[in-house]
């Protein structure tokens, strides 16, 4: 028995050590692709192949570089795509694009810590033009990743990529919510998890009493701009109290909503007479007479 739970953790630990995947893009200060360029941590480097002297990229075929890296006895990689490509650092400062991107993240989240950023043009640059405008494509902040261009007083576009990691706050749910039912502490809590991509906007905080489910929402799912209405305070068939002031009078009665309402929209409602009214919600089950 003993003799199996040791096979066990050899076999965990050896799991924990291989399948090192490539990535897909790796960027190298020069000419050679370095061994360590691949694996950091090895105790030697050496170099496994160089680009192009005229050239500042290569594309290579995944099956090849790990038939490569076998011959020299490392036997723990992976593919997951069919190529990588190996791209030469371009020797330029990209201090103002960084912060330009910085800048975008923590204007559209409430709470973010960036970790690290990195920018790289798609084409190797000598050098970056003296003036320049910088444009962030719409909605890239919901990625980790994205692309970023720059364009000269000549019209004339650059592009970059970036990676960028960072921790946000989010709001998930604890439990399944129905549909309608109003969103708050007691069926949504906060936590703080790595940026890597949404389909829309993530909620990081909400006012009680605001907002209610769009939809059935599952236990554990981040909510989003797509979960989330505005809180129906009052809702069809219920009895809504309805106030009203004319010359210094105040009027109150009771009437039936015909209609679901968020606060200030306008409804009808029915009085016990049948009479039709339209009136603003201004609270729950509350209306006014404007």
């Amino acid at each position: 028995m003993l003799f199996r739970y040791i096979l066990l953790i050899l076999f965990m630990f050896t799991q924990l050590f291989a399948n090192k995947y490539f990535d897909k893009v790796y960027y190298i200060d020069s000419k050679n692709v370095n061994l360590k360029t691949l694996l950091p941590t090895a105790k030697e480097d050496m170099v496994l192949f160089s680009l192009n002297p005229i050239k500042h990229s290569k594309k290579v075929k995944s099956k090849d570089l790990l038939l490569l890296l076998q011959q020299h006895g490392y036997n723990e990689f992976s593919a997951k795509h069919a190529y990588v490509k190996f791209i030469q650092k371009s020797p330029i400062n990209t201090y103002k694009i960084e912060q330009k991107i910085r800048q975008y993240y923590i204007n559209n989240y409430l709470d973010i810590n960036i970790i690290s950023l990195h920018v790289e043009p798609r084409a190797f640059l000598e050098s970056l033009p003296k003036t320049y405008t910088i444009k962030i494509k719409r909605n890239s902040f919901l990625k980790k990743n994205g692309v970023i261009s720059i364009k000269t007083p000549k019209n004339k576009k650059i592009f970059f990529n970036y990676t960028i990691r960072a921790s946000i706050k989010v709001l998930k749910s604890r439990m399944k919510i129905k549909k309608d039912s109003e969103l708050s502490i007691v069926n949504l809590k906060q936590k703080e998890i790595i940026l890597d991509k949404f389909r829309a906007i993530p909620y990081q905080e909400i006012e009680s009493g605001m907002y209610q489910a769009k939809h059935h929402i599952l236990e554990g799912k981040i909510i989003t701009l797509r979960d989330i209405i505005a809180l129906y305070l009052v809702k069809r068939k219920s009895n809504v109290n309805i106030s009203m002031s004319r010359d210094n009078i105040d009027i109150s009665f009771s009437a039936k909503a015909l209609q679901n309402g968020k606060l200030n929209d306008i409804i009808k409602v029915q009085k016990s007479n049948g009479k039709i009214l339209k009136v603003t919600v201004t609270g729950r089950n509350k209306a006014e007479i404007r």
